[in-house]
C-alpha cells in the first residue's frame, strides 16, 4: 500500500538526460525498496522504456506518461500522487538540435523548469534537484570553473539550461524553498540515445560506417560513466545543501578526435593510423563549438564522492551493450546522421 512508503521520489525525464535518470531510477528502486519512485517521461524521440525493463514490474516503481511543460497536470500529478522529493532530468540537450529549434529549447527547458518548480513549491517537497550543466559556464582553453563562476552559455541549449538554473535558484532566495543545482560533465554508458557523441560513434562503428567529426576535432571533452554520476547524485540527495550548487566533473579528458581513433581501435581492431583515417569522416563545425570545460569538483568532494570507474572499463562495458541494444530506440538509426534530422517544432 501508498502509506508503506517511508518517501516518493518524482522523477521528470523528456529527453536524452534520460541516460542519468534511467541509471539512477534502477539504483534507487533496487537498492531503496521502502521509498516509491515515480518516472515521469514525456517520452520524446530519444526515450525507451527498454532501458527500464528490469523494474518496470517492481511495486515501489511507477511510470507516468506526461508533459512537465502542462501546468495543470504538472500541479495534479503533487496534488494526487504527495511526493516528497523531485529529480528534475527533463531537458531537451542535443547542442546541434538547438542551433535550429531555439525556441522548443526554450519553452521546454526554461518554462518546463518554472512549471515543475512553482508546482513543487506549492506542495512543499521536501528537496527539488535541478540537473544543469557545465555548459552553462561557456567554454574555456585555461581557466578551470568552480560554482561561483559566472555563466557564460554559448549555445541555445545552454543558454535555456542557465535561465532554468535562475528561476531555479529564485525560489530558494526569495521562499527558501530547498533547491540543489548540480552541474556536471559528459555523461556516458548503457542507455544514450545515440545522438550523442560517444554511442553515436560507437554505432557508426558497429555499422561500419564512419565517424563523423565535427571541424577539426580538437575540441576536448570531460567524460563520467554513469554509474559514477549516480553515486554523485545519491550525494547530493543525501547531503547536498538547500540552496547550494555542486560541480559534478572529472579530471579525464579527452578530444573528439582521439575519442574516435580510441573507438576505431577498440571496435575494428587496428593500430594503423593511415587505417584509422579510413573510418573517420570531417563535416562542418557546430555554429560555436567551445573548446574545453574545466571544471572544479571540490565542493562536492568535500561530500565524499569521487569519479571511481576507469576509462578502459567504462567504454569496455558501453561497446558490449550498443552491440546488443542499438534497438533499442524505434529511430536509431535517424541519430547516426552528421546533423540531426527531427521534424519542426510546433
Amino acid at each position: 500500500p501508498p502509506n508503506s512508503y517511508i518517501k516518493k521520489y518524482g522523477f521528470c525525464r523528456h529527453a536524452e538526460i534520460a541516460i542519468r535518470a534511467s541509471h539512477m531510477i534502477v539504483s534507487l528502486v533496487e537498492d531503496y525498496p521502502n521509498y516509491m519512485i515515480i518516472n515521469l517521461d514525456k517520452l520524446d524521440y530519444c526515450a525507451s522504456l527498454k532501458n527500464l525493463e528490469t523494474i518496470s514490474n517492481k511495486q515501489n516503481y511507477k511510470f507516468i506518461q506526461g508533459d512537465i511543460c502542462d501546468s495543470h497536470f504538472v500541479k495534479l500529478l503533487f496534488e494526487t500522487e504527495k511526493i516528497d522529493i523531485v529529480l528534475h532530468f527533463a531537458a531537451q540537450t542535443h547542442v546541434d538540435l538547438s542551433f535550429v529549434r531555439a525556441f522548443e529549447f526554450t519553452y521546454v527547458n526554461v518554462y518546463g523548469t518554472h512549471v515543475l518548480v512553482s508546482a513543487a513549491h506549492e506542495a512543499r517537497v521536501e528537496k527539488f534537484i535541478y540537473v544543469s550543466t557545465d555548459e552553462v559556464y561557456g567554454g574555456s582553453l585555461d581557466k578551470e570553473f568552480d560554482e561561483s563562476s559566472p555563466k557564460q552559455p554559448t549555445n541555445p541549449y545552454a543558454s535555456s539550461k542557465a535561465a532554468a538554473e535562475c528561476f531555479v535558484q529564485s525560489y530558494w532566495e526569495q521562499y527558501k524553498f530547498p533547491v540543489v543545482i548540480t552541474r556536471s560533465s559528459n555523461v556516458y554508458g548503457p542507455h544514450q540515445y545515440p545522438e550523442k557523441v560517444i554511442p553515436k560513434f560507437i554505432s557508426l562503428l558497429q555499422h561500419n560506417r564512419k565517424c563523423c567529426i565535427h571541424g577539426s576535432g580538437l575540441q576536448t571533452r570531460n567524460f563520467l560513466y554513469a554509474t559514477d554520476v549516480v553515486e554523485a547524485f545519491l550525494t547530493v540527495l543525501k547531503k547536498g545543501k538547500p540552496g547550494e550548487i555542486y560541480n559534478i566533473g572529472t579530471n579525464f579528458e579527452m578530444s573528439v578526435l582521439q575519442l574516435a581513433k580510441e573507438l576505431i581501435q577498440l571496435i575494428k581492431e587496428t593500430n594503423s593510423e593511415s587505417e584509422m583515417e579510413n573510418w573517420v569522416d570531417y563535416v562542418d563545425d557546430r555554429p560555436t563549438n567551445d573548446m574545453r570545460y574545466p571544471m572544479k569538483s571540490e565542493k562536492i568532494h568535500g561530500l565524499g564522492w569521487r569519479p571511481k570507474v576507469p576509462w578502459k572499463e567504462g567504454i569496455k562495458k558501453t561497446i558490449e551493450w550498443y552491440r546488443e541494444n542499438f534497438h533499442n530506440w524505434k529511430n536509431a538509426e535517424k541519430a547516426l546522421e552528421p546533423f540531426p534530422v527531427q521534424p519542426p517544432f510546433v
